[in-house]
């Protein structure tokens, strides 16, 4: 009990798995709580029961019955089986459900025009791209609180995860294809984010983080990143160079169609391994 209270306090405070500042976040510890308080249904009855038997058939306890040529109890398959079996049932409609509802390429309702990302996970590094207001950014993210995100993510050559848990869903990023995420910050701060998918050598430095402003400080920093140095193809193979680079950087202009490229090259580079 002491290791899960010590495991539990560890996701609320390091990850902030159990710390949800968005509604899918939200909805994901809600159901990982749900499942957790289903499946004790079962985990608890049996635990104690297993105390109480060793207990009360102890070899000096002489009220305990004695039977062995007993072998079957109707009663007994009955219970051993239903409880699970309903145990089952409940969590695999509980899950249905979830997966529909937290599908990541399920739209968010809101009031708000989704910020659109392009994301390029390289190695070791995280390129984000807004390609509806022609900046860039390198291991960092802003966003507007309140408003949907709308994640367009591809690899430059090997598999990938993006994962900010205290927002939600973890996807994996893969060469030759785009995933689809949708999240939503509720309220303003600084959300970590980092690579969930071992990827080489640098792996563990591919870490970033989300700034979640107000709308009035989402405006100002876009005032002053557009005054930043472009992010033109020459920039990019620079940046694409194998190589660990745990810089902050904000491009004030990107080449048009940059997301699709890099998509399109990585295409051939993944026939080239798949071939090999």
């Amino acid at each position: 009990m002491l290791l899960a209270a010590a495991g539990w306090a560890g996701l609320c405070h390091a990850e902030g798995v159990l710390d949800p500042q968005g509604p899918i976040a939200a909805a994901e510890r809600t159901l990982l709580l749900n499942a957790t308080a289903i499946m004790l249904v079962v985990v608890i009855p049996v635990m104690v029961l297993t105390v109480a038997f060793a207990w009360w058939y102890r070899a000096s306890n002489t009220r305990a019955t004695y039977a062995p040529d007993w072998s079957h109890s109707g009663r007994i398959e009955f219970v051993v089986w239903s409880i699970p079996a309903m145990v089952v049932i409940l969590l695999a409609a509980v899950a249905w459900g979830s997966a529909h509802l937290l599908d990541p390429a399920r739209a968010l309702s809101s009031d708000q025009k989704p910020v659109r990302i392009e994301v390029v996970s390289l190695d070791w590094k995280w390129l984000f791209i807004y390609p509806d207001l022609g900046i860039a950014t390198l291991n960092q993210i802003t966003v507007p609180e309140g408003t949907p995100i709308e994640f367009m993510l591809t690899s430059t050559n090997v598999m990938n995860a993006f994962w900010v848990p205290q927002l939600g869903s973890m996807i994996y990023t893969m060469p030759g294809m785009t995933t689809h995420l949708n999240l939503l910050a509720t309220n303003a701060g600084d959300f970590a984010g980092f690579s969930s998918n071992f990827s080489g050598d640098g792996f563990s430095d591919m870490r970033f983080t989300v700034h979640s402003l107000p709308a009035a400080g989402f405006h100002s920093w876009l005032e002053v990143a557009r005054g930043e140095a472009a992010l033109d193809g020459e920039a990019y193979s620079r940046l694409a160079q194998s190589g660990t680079d745990v810089s902050l950087r904000t491009y004030g202009q990107v080449t048009p169609g940059l997301f699709d490229r890099i998509e399109r090259d990585s295409i051939g580079l993944s026939a080239q391994t798949m071939g090999h």
